[in-house]
């Protein structure tokens, strides 16, 4: 139609999963309009919403790909070793990144510094354009082309939408792509904590009968660096409530009683949130002329910190298919393309989520029989070291099929 603004690719939503496809593909080449209901500034003050995300080796790669990391590795807090228990239990699963090589298992990243990173690199994208605070009132997709009407009337015309909005994505719903899911009875309480004893760079997971509380070490603020950690506590959704509301010694009484005395002395640092849980998927990734990633097409239990691990693999793979059709000189749009995006992404995406939920599932409870079974299989696999090594390869993201920017390769 006359007027209509043609880009090579839209993706509604300028979060850290659609920045980074946005920034990727702009650097190959294409012309790229991202479209967000929020000024991304707005994501840039240190006490937005207070979470941190655990980078597995592989997926940092992705980042890395994007030239996000000289920003990054200044702030981001290598994983060098991983223990889990299961409550009280004497009997524990621990790995260590020295028994695979000098790699971490990945990184512990403030949300904050990489919404900074992906903002400083979308304002250096000449191929980049963002179009937002903007409502978007409607998608359009047909065989020729994809087309988003905003608010006001304008229209966004492009041979592809990526849809990158959310657990609660509208593009999804225009698109008419189902979504199945359901709410655990459960809340993530996230916030900071600063400990007089270091942290050594170990992740802690302990499963309690409400969830697994998970103590992850971030490198913190410049006078208390290793020694501040990230909390992800889930708690059962009729306690968090009560929980919130107390004031800061008693919650940190509370925390303090999950915590441990391992690493001495607690205290709050900053303000502490909470988050309903769920688990959700869509039933397929792609419509014509339409695909979804990160939390429009799945969102997980946080038990294995794989949430935005597994968005950003979906990046990986997206972007690769619609770089290789564009070099080519075919449509990025086109069904043939998606389709191989579609199924490379089905397996990977169907068994974290299935697997997160049945640990989720199994771990949160305090029924005796089923706690005796965890820990006797966490001391077994800490002993069979096969067993452990595949473990830990697949906490460093580096099982299963890789595309070139999960392997260090150009896009």
């Amino acid at each position: 139609m006359p007027g209509d603004e043609e880009t090579d690719l839209i993706v509604i939503g300028g979060g850290l999963v659609g920045a980074t496809l946005a920034v990727l593909l702009s650097q190959a080449g294409l012309r790229v309009t991202i479209v967000d209901c929020q000024d991304p500034l707005d994501g840039l003050d240190a006490g937005f919403d207070g979470r941190a995300s655990a980078i597995a080796q592989a997926t940092h790669r992705v980042l890395r790909g994007a030239g996000l990391w000289p920003a990054l590795a200044p702030v981001a807090a290598p994983i060098q070793e991983i223990r889990v228990a299961d409550g009280r239990s004497p009997l524990f699963l621990h790995y260590d990144h020295r028994d695979l090589g000098e790699a971490p298992f990945g990184f512990m990243i403030e949300n904050r510094h990489l919404r900074r990173a992906l903002h400083d690199a979308m304002v250096a994208e000449d191929r980049l354009t963002v179009v937002a605070p903007v409502e978007v009132a409607g998608m359009d997709l047909s065989w020729r082309a994809a087309a988003l009407r905003l608010a006001g009337g304008a229209r966004l015309v492009a041979p592809l939408i990526v849809g990158a909005d959310g657990r609660g994505s509208r593009s999804r719903q225009w698109a008419g792509i189902r979504n199945t899911g359901w709410q655990y009875d459960q809340h993530g309480i996230v916030c900071t904590i600063d400990h007089a004893e270091p942290h050594g760079f170990v992740a802690h997971e302990h499963f309690l009968p409400s969830g697994p509380f998970a103590i992850l070490p971030i490198l913190g603020s410049p006078e208390r660096q290793g020694h501040q950690s990230s909390l992800v506590w889930t708690e059962r959704a009729e306690l968090t409530p009560a929980l919130m509301a107390l004031d800061d010694h008693a919650f940190l009484a509370e925390v303090a009683l999950r915590f441990g005395d391992f690493l001495g002395d607690l205290a709050l640092v900053g303000p502490r949130w909470h988050y309903p849980l769920g688990l959700h998927v869509a039933e397929t990734a792609i419509a014509q002329r339409f695909a979804l990633v990160g939390d429009a097409l799945h969102g997980m239990h946080p038990i294995a910190g794989q949430g935005l691990n597994m968005g950003l693999r979906d990046v990986a793979v997206l972007a690769e298919v619609i770089r290789d059709a564009h070099g080519l000189g075919l449509d990025p749009g086109a069904a043939t393309v998606l389709g191989d995006y579609e199924a490379r992404r089905r397996f990977d995406n169907s068994l974290m989520l299935a697997m997160t939920d049945a640990l989720n599932r199994l771990f949160s409870n305090d029924i005796a029989p089923l706690r005796l079974a965890r820990d006797l299989g966490l001391a077994a696999v800490d002993r069979l070291p096969g067993v452990k090594k595949f473990f830990m390869r697949h906490a460093m993201g580096e099982v299963g099929e890789l595309p070139r920017l999960m392997r260090g390769l150009p896009l």
